[in-house]
């Protein structure tokens, strides 16, 4: 894989897995929380600092995963894709 196929991939990585962490842990607010001009499903404290830390950490383990996967020799794509 080169740089920029493993850039790529490791940003396709990180979005998925931030969309998936998103919705963890938020509180919408209640009736005595809730100010004037507020979305009633607007989360009180989103953490997105957090949940963007969690999701480099995870999309980098991924991502070792998903390297490891292409450029190891124990499995060939392309071998596969010739036996179809």
């Amino acid at each position: 894989m080169d740089i920029v196929s493993g850039v790529v991939v490791y940003i396709l990585l990180w979005w998925l897995v931030f969309f998936m962490a998103l919705p963890v842990g938020v509180r919408v607010p209640t009736g005595d929380e809730l100010g004037p001009g507020h979305a009633t499903s607007a989360p009180i404290r989103p953490n997105l600092w957090r949940k963007a830390m969690a999701s480099t950490v995870i999309a980098a383990g991924l991502w070792l995963v998903v390297h490891f996967v292409i450029d190891g020799d124990f499995y060939s794509f392309r071998q596969a894709v010739s036996d179809w």
